[in-house]
C-alpha cells in the first residue's frame, strides 16, 4: 500500500485513433440482432432532454432465444453534427444504478464534448429498474446489528448465522436467476445495448466496479471497444476475496487521515491536536454507542457505516467532524443519528444493491469455503487495521456459503483492445492504487494518470481540473499523455482537503460541490 508514482513522464501526448471526427459506423456484425430501442422522454428540470427506454437481454446468452431479462437505460442524446457514438456510463458496484449517470456525466463534460455522444446510463441485470430485480432480505441492514467486532464466540457465531441465512434467502428466492448474476453476463449485456444502438463500436465510462466491468467487455469484445475510460481501478489479480481484503488496510489508512484532520481543526473541534487521540476518542464513541446506541438507532456496526463513506470522500470529513464532536464533547446524539441517516441508512434500494453485491461478487470467483480461513484472515488484518476488518468481512461472507458454484475471473490482459485511458489516486481505500498500476500493465497501449496524494474514490468529473483536462483530450480526439517511464503516464496535483464548516457556509445554504455530486451517485462498497 505505499508504492507511489513513479514522477517519470514525457510531456506531450498521443492521438489513439484517426477516425475521430467521422459519424459513428452504424452495427455491421454478425451477432444476433437487439431490437433497436424506442426512446421516450423523461426530461427533468436538470436534465430536459433526458430519455428513457429499455431493451431485452438473454438470462443466459449461451441461450439468446430462452428466457429475457429487462434493463433499464437513460440517455441524453446527442446535439452536435460529429457524433462519436454512444457513451455508456457505469457508477460501480456491483449493485449501483446507473441511470443518474447519463444526466451527470453529460452535464459535467464540457458542452461541446457532450454533444458528440449518446451518454446512456444503464441498470445492470438484477438493479433498480431493470426487471427482475434481486432483494433477497428486505430489511437485512435494519438497525440495530450486532457489533461487527466479536467479542466472543457466541458473538461471531450471531453474525456468521446472520451471513449464512443471507445466503440462503437468496438461493431460495432467485434459484433461476443466481446462476447467471455474474460480470460476464452483464459485460454481455453491454454488447446488447450496443447493438440495440446500432452502433459497430461502444465507448465506455466506468467507476470502480465499473472499471472491472469494462475491462472484462473489452477482453470479450475487444474489437467493439472504441474509446474505454476507467476511473479508481479494481485489482483483477485480486477479484474478489484478496481485494477486499487490501481494502481493510486501506480504508483503516483513511481513517486515520481523518482523524489527522480533525486533530489539524482542533480549534474547531475541540478534539485534541494529537491524531492518535483523536482515534482514540473515535474508538471510545464506539464502545459507548456499542453499549447503548445513541438514538436506539446507531450502535457499533452502524457508527462503522457512518464514518465509512469518509473513506470514499474526504468532502464528508466536516460533517462526519461535526457528528463526531457533539457526541463526545456535548454528549449530543442528534447529528450523530442524522449523519447515520445521512450516509449510511439501507433503503429499499441499498438492499436491492447488496443483494446484487453478493450474487455477483459470490459468483464471479472462488471465495473460502472453510470459515477458519475468513476468521484467521480477519484477526490477522484487525489487528494492524481495526477500522472495517470485521465489518468488510461480514459483508461478504454470504460468499463463504453461496448456493451457486463459482465462476473463474476473467483474465483481463489485452493486447487487441484500443488504448485506454485510466485515473488513480494514490491513497484510494475502495480501489487502492496498486489495483490501477496492474490493470495499466494488462492493456497493452493504455495510459494511467495518476492523482498524486490523493484520497477520494472517483477522482474525474470531481473537481481537479488537472485530471479533467486529460478526460476531456481523449474524449474530444483520443488524445493520450505520451507513454511514461515509471507506473505513472502523467500526474496531478490532490484536490485541497476540505475546510470545516462554519454557520455562514453551512450545508444547508452552500451550493453542492462537483464532488459531492459524484459521490452521491457511486455510493459505497464499491
Amino acid at each position: 500500500m505505499t508504492h507511489r508514482p513513479i514522477l517519470l513522464f514525457a510531456v506531450g501526448a498521443t492521438v489513439a485513433g484517426l477516425v475521430t471526427a467521422a459519424p459513428a459506423a452504424a452495427d455491421t456484425t454478425t451477432a444476433p440482432r437487439a431490437a433497436p430501442i424506442t426512446w421516450k422522454d423523461c426530461g427533468t428540470k436538470t436534465s430536459p432532454t433526458l430519455q428513457c427506454g429499455t431493451v431485452r437481454s438473454p438470462l443466459n446468452h449461451d441461450d439468446p432465444a430462452g428466457r429475457q431479462v429487462t434493463l433499464a437505460l437513460t440517455r441524453v442524446p446527442h446535439t452536435s453534427a460529429t457524433f462519436q457514438g454512444p457513451l455508456l456510463v457505469n457508477p460501480g458496484g456491483p449493485g449501483g444504478s446507473g441511470l443518474s449517470m447519463a444526466p451527470f456525466v453529460a452535464a459535467s463534460l464540457p458542452e461541446k464534448v457532450a454533444a458528440q455522444y449518446d451518454v446512456i446510463g444503464f441498470d445492470p441485470r438484477g438493479v433498480g429498474k431493470s426487471r427482475p430485480a434481486l432483494d433477497c432480505v428486505p430489511g437485512y441492514f435494519d438497525p440495530v446489528r450486532p457489533d461487527p467486532v466479536p467479542q466472543s464466540l457466541g458473538g461471531e457465531r450471531i453474525n456468521r448465522n446472520r451471513t449464512r441465512d443471507f445466503a440462503a434467502a437468496c438461493g431460495e428466492k432467485y434459484p433461476d436467476l443466481l446462476p447467471y448474476m455474474d460480470t460476464v453476463s452483464a459485460a454481455k449485456d453491454l454488447d446488447v445495448i450496443r447493438r440495440a444502438t446500432g452502433a459497430q463500436r461502444l465507448n465506455y465510462f466506468g467507476y470502480s466496479y465499473g472499471t472491472y466491468l469494462g475491462a472484462v467487455y473489452a477482453k470479450l469484445f475487444p474489437e467493439r471497444v472504441r474509446r474505454l475510460v476507467l476511473d479508481s481501478n479494481v485489482d483483477p489479480d485480486g477479484v474478489w476475496y484478496d481485494d477486499n481484503l487490501a481494502q481493510d488496510y486501506a480504508f483503516d489508512a483513511r481513517h486515520k487521515a481523518f482523524a489527522a484532520w480533525v486533530a489539524e481543526h482542533d480549534a474547531v473541534y475541540r478534539l485534541g491536536t494529537d491524531p492518535a487521540a483523536v482515534e482514540a476518542a473515535w474508538y471510545r464513541m464506539r464502545d459507548a454507542v456499542k453499549k447503548h446506541p445513541a438514538g436506539d438507532r446507531v450502535g457499533a456496526g452502524e457508527l462503522d457505516d457512518t464514518f465509512l463513506p469518509g473513506g470514499y470522500y474526504n468532502g464528508y470529513w466536516p460533517a462526519l467532524a461535526e457528528a463526531f464532536a457533539a457526541y463526545v464533547n456535548d454528549r449530543d446524539e442528534k447529528p450523530l443519528v442524522a449523519a447515520f441517516e445521512r450516509f449510511a441508512a439501507v433503503d429499499a434500494a441499498g438492499d436491492n444493491g447488496y443483494s446484487v453485491y453478493s450474487a455477483v461478487q459470490c459468483r464471479d470467483a472462488s471465495w473460502p469455503r472453510v470459515w477458519n480461513i475468513w476468521r484467521n484472515d480477519t484477526w490477522r488484518v484487525h489487528a494492524k487495521a481495526p477500522f472495517m476488518a470485521w465489518g468488510n468481512t461480514w459483508y461478504n461472507a454470504p460468499c463463504a456459503d453461496w448456493p451457486v458454484a463459482p465462476l473463474n475471473p476473467v483474465r483481463v490482459s489485452n493486447h487487441r483492445v484500443p488504448p485506454a485511458l485510466l485515473f488513480q489516486a494514490t491513497e484510494d481505500a475502495a480501489t487502492p492504487y496498486e489495483g490501477g498500476v496492474t490493470l495499466h500493465r494488462k492493456l497493452r497501449g493504455s495510459r494511467l494518470v495518476v492523482e498524486e496524494g490523493g484520497g477520494n474514490h472517483g477522482i474525474t468529473l470531481s473537481g481537479n481540473d488537472c485530471l479533467d483536462r486529460y478526460l476531456v483530450d481523449y474524449l474530444t480526439d483520443g488524445t493520450l499523455p505520451r507513454a511514461g517511464r515509471g507506473d505513472a503516464d502523467a500526474v496531478c496535483p490532490k484536490l485541497p482537503d476540505p475546510e470545516p464548516e462554519t454557520a455562514k457556509s453551512a450545508r444547508p445554504a452552500a451550493r453542492p460541490d462537483r464532488g459531492s455530486a459524484l459521490h452521491g451517485l457511486l455510493g459505497f462498497h464499491g
